[in-house]
This record gives structure tokens, sequence and C-alpha cells, in this order.
């Protein structure tokens, strides 16, 4: 039988017993942080993860637009040291295994650093799971006892082309999270429609009284926007008041615009003329 840690309000453990979601999962060197009978997934910790660390700020991100959440998530969770806490595993989830460093893992993870935490999922779902996983990252976050949620994604630009400069936006559940945003010079949404988990979970938020922020970084959906990945993690720099550094990212950003820029050359030197465009007098005519 698996042994289940229920945590606290606090993020104190206490033991329990359940039977194994899926017996492929099963062995007392795992435990879960997620109750089966709920309508989040299972997050299963890892054998050497200690749940007493818990706490502090949480922050998520997801394969969604430009690719925003994940690629700030991957750089907060290297450049801030995290150590793999757990993994959110479900017998509908697709059978893969992302390498990174030669390191094989699943692709919906959590990190956990000194004050701060990290759920990451590096693969898109379909749109009929947002719920789920919102209902996940949400009971992470209240029985890790995190005192705030920080949710990462990305907004589609107005501008398809490469910016050098791209706006961030926020939207907060609660009344200290807006005056948060104002005081980081964060421009808040006044009115819109924010879709998908980085939604349910700020009116979550608003409805259970969390403390949830969603940061919207501008960004271009036809590539990985590094750059956009990088102005979201400065602005949850400026809300946490510290340093997180960014120049890797920062080059990531201009090779990924290089190769963009290279290809959206390419594609236009063979392009087709456009029809109607003026033609050399020597043009030989095709016959029908």
């Amino acid at each position: 039988m698996n042994r289940i840690i229920t945590l606290g309000a606090r993020g104190k453990a206490a033991m329990n017993l359940r039977r194994p979601f899926d017996s492929r999962h099963s062995g007392d060197d795992q435990h879960s942080m997620v109750e089966h009978g709920s309508s989040g997934y299972p997050l299963v910790l890892h054998s050497a993860a200690d749940p007493t660390r818990l706490g502090g700020t949480a922050i998520c991100g997801f394969s969604t637009v430009g690719s925003v959440g994940v690629i700030a998530m991957s750089h907060i969770i290297q450049t801030m040291d995290l150590r793999p806490m757990g993994t959110v595993l479900h017998p509908e989830f697709p059978a893969i295994a992302l390498i990174h460093d030669s390191v094989p893992k699943h692709p919906v993870r959590v990190y956990q650093g000194d004050g701060m935490g990290v759920f990451i999922a590096e693969i898109q779902f379909p749109p009929q799971n947002d719920v789920h996983f919102g209902e996940t990252v949400l009971e992470w976050f209240t029985k890790g006892g995190f005192d705030r949620l920080i949710v990462i994604d990305g907004v589609v630009s107005n501008d398809l082309g490469i910016k050098e400069e791209s706006d961030l936006w926020g939207v907060s559940s609660t009344a200290i999270g807006r005056d948060a945003l104002d005081d980081s010079g964060i421009r808040r949404i006044q009115q819109g429609i924010v879709s998908g988990i980085s939604g349910y979970l700020i009116a979550e938020g608003e409805r259970r009284g969390l403390d949830v922020t969603a940061l919207l970084a501008e960004c271009n959906p036809m590539y990985p926007d590094a750059r956009a990945a990088l102005l979201a993690i400065e602005g949850v720099a400026d809300l946490l008041d510290m340093e997180i550094p960014v120049q890797g990212l920062l080059e990531d950003a201009r090779a990924i615009e290089e190769r963009v820029r290279e290809a959206f050359e390419r594609a236009q030197a063979n392009a087709l003329p456009a029809p109607g465009e003026d033609r050399d007098d020597d043009e030989v005519r095709m016959v029908y």
C-alpha cells in the first residue's frame, strides 16, 4: 500500500494509508500529496521529498501560447537551484519521457527550494484538462502551506513581428495582490477575459479567498518566446523583491529571434510574386 501524505495548512505532514490509484505506481517509496478522490490529478512525491520544506511563494507555468510559462519555469528551476519534489501522474496522460541533460523526466512535475515552489507542465494537454490541472495546482498550493501563487502565462500580441519591447499585464484575486502589482509597476487588466488554466486559477482564487496573481506577457504564438518569458520573470522578481538572474535567458531569446528572422527572410526570398505584379518585357508567357 502507498503511504499518503496529507498536508496541513502550514505544510506539516500527517501519515495516512490509502490504496494506490494505479498499480503501476504502487510502492512504499512514493507518497501522494493530492487526494485521489479530489477533482485534481494525483501528485506523487519522490522518496527523498521532505514535505515540511514546503511554504513560501508558489509559481506555476504551463505549455501554452508562446511557451512563456514553461520557459520561465525552467529558467527559475535552474537558476534558483530548486530540487525535484514530485510528479503529477494519471493513467490518461500520454506515456512520454522528456530528456533533460540525459535524465528522463515526466512532463508534469513540482520543485521546491527555500521559500519557493514551482509547478511545471512541459507538454500541452487538451482544454478539457484545464480544470483538473487547476485543481491540482490549488491543492498543491493550499496543502503545501504557500502564502501566494503566481501564474505565468502568455498573451497573444497584436503585432506578430519580433519586438524588442513587449507589455506585461497582471491580474490578482485579492486587493493585496492588486496593490502589489501597482507597487511593482505592472499594469493591471481592468476589463477582459483570461482563459485556460490561468483564468481558472485566478477566478477560483477570488472565490476561495486565495492570493493568486497571473502575470501575462505579450508574446508571439508562432515560436517559443523567450523574451516574453524573460519579461515575466522580471515581473516575478519585482513582486518578490528578489534577484533572479536572466542573462542566460536573454541570450536564448536573442538566439531564437535570430533563427526566426532567418526563417522569415528565407520564406520571403522563396515566396511567389503577388498576382498582378509588373512583368519584364522579355518574360515568356505561359500558353494554355
